[in-house]
């Protein structure tokens, strides 16, 4: 079971990487394309979002319909074709084109459901750590890779190593991951507006959204800002990255030890959040290179706090019929954050109004902090675990006092309840 995690956090970490692996020399890079400006520019970084967006539900649904290794197949096979085509691009709108294809390749949220299906919830927060590392790994080696990659052999080569990556990927699915583990359940069908309403998965939906946000608009700037205005030699990123991300890879390995093992995912989300608040009114008030190195840090800092929890988060929030769709729409937000991040940046960027743009960016970082006081604290979901052939009224049990969701998976029969309502001994009496 171990080797299938691994082989799905390799796969989640690689459509990541894909993403990821640009940012740092995009915003240079592609002003040197064809008919290039710098909105375009500032669409280049978030059309990949905005596709990923608006495919990871259907991708979701289409995985509860056909399965997840064949919606997975589908949506790597669109990322490699995409991956090619900004590799032979010479002008922007060939990039775009090739860009959307690669955010329409939107597999993100099956390989996290198909994770859920395979492991209980209690090893489930020590398997999306996993996948959050994976994601923070890739996120690292591509701060270090990227600038080295592109100074000698081009933007193109970055897309060729992109397609490479995925090619594996798809060997790795077929050859290491098991057939998907089946489930049963007698839960309603949830209505979508009703699944996207629910409070604690709204407040993770705008997380996402705004952690991914913050981080385009991040990788818009810092690379411009570092070479245009502190003539810090382009060829020499990696060094900045490379410092930045030693103290990311710390702030990661603390979230993912103490999230879920001493029950702080909530306060974990919240000090990240604090980060980014700190990064972004350092930008605002860098008048020297030591000083906005330090709010790179600090960034990469608050990014890689969140990343080892919140896909770990957001599934304990949904039923288990509503994995698919309920972690394509958490996926839509976050990819939409980066979208919006990119077309914002880009225009502040062309209008040169950095600093009304982080000063709006530290007052909507204020509200969301103060939004995520009221997120339940995932661990107060636990569950209790039977014997597949216990008799069970589940209709009536599923309206008892804090039982969240009941189901069957290979192994058990789950009743998983809110903890703050009820436990395990008055849950087995009712039994």
């Amino acid at each position: 079971m171990f080797n299938t995690i691994l082989a799905l956090s390799f796969i989640v970490g690689t459509r990541f990487f894909g993403l990821f692996i640009v940012l740092p020399v995009l915003s240079l890079y592609a002003l040197k394309l064809e008919a290039a400006n710098e909105f375009l520019v500032g669409l280049l970084v978030g059309v990949y979002a905005l596709t990923q967006m608006v495919f990871q539900i259907p991708f979701g649904i289409l995985s509860d319909k056909i399965g997840r290794k064949k919606t997975m197949l589908l949506g790597l096979i669109i990322f490699i074709i995409g991956s090619l085509i900004c590799s032979f691009a010479n002008d922007i709108y060939t990039m775009l084109i090739g860009r959307m294809l690669q955010g329409a390749g939107a597999i993100g949220a099956v390989a996290t459901a198909m994770i859920s299906d395979f492991i209980n919830e209690e090893n489930r927060g020590k398997a999306m750590a996993i996948m959050g590392s994976f994601i923070g790994i890739s996120f690292a080696a591509s701060m270090v890779i990227s600038p080295l990659m592109s100074a000698k052999w081009g933007l193109s080569s970055l897309f060729d190593l992109s397609a490479f990556l995925t090619l594996l990927c798809i060997i790795l699915l077929y050859t290491i991951v098991p057939k998907e583990n089946k489930l049963s359940h007698e839960n309603k069908k949830t209505p979508f507006f009703h699944l996207i309403k629910q409070k604690n998965l709204a407040l993770m939906n705008i997380t996402n959204f705004m952690q991914k946000m913050l981080m385009s608009i991040a990788f818009l700037i810092i690379p411009i800002i570092l070479v245009k205005h502190f003539n810090f030699a382009q060829d020499k990123l990696w060094i900045i990255y490379t410092i930045s991300m030693i103290a990311g890879f710390i702030a990661m390995g603390f979230a993912g030890s103490l999230g879920e093992r001493k029950n702080l995912s909530k306060q974990i989300l919240l000090i990240g959040v604090f980060f980014f608040i700190l990064s972004y009114l350092c930008f605002t008030f860098s008048h020297s290179i030591n000083f906005f190195i330090f709010s790179v840090i600090i960034f990469f800092i608050g990014f890689n706090l969140h990343e080892p929890i919140m896909q770990s988060c957001a599934s304990k929030f949904c039923k288990v019929h509503e994995k698919g769709v309920a972690l394509g729409v958490f996926n839509a937000f976050g990819y939409g954050g980066s979208f919006v991040g990119g077309i914002v940046g880009g225009l502040f960027l062309h209008f040169d109004k950095l600093e009304i743009l982080t000063i709006v960016l530290v007052v909507l970082s204020i509200s969301w902090f103060i939004l995520l006081l009221f997120l339940k604290n995932p661990a107060e979901f636990k569950n209790l675990y039977l014997n597949l052939n216990t008799p069970l009224n589940w209709n009536k049990l599923l309206h008892t006092k804090g039982v969240v969701d009941i189901y069957k998976n290979s192994k058990n029969l789950v009743i998983k309840f809110d903890s703050k309502l009820t436990n395990k001994e008055e849950l087995e009496v009712k039994i």
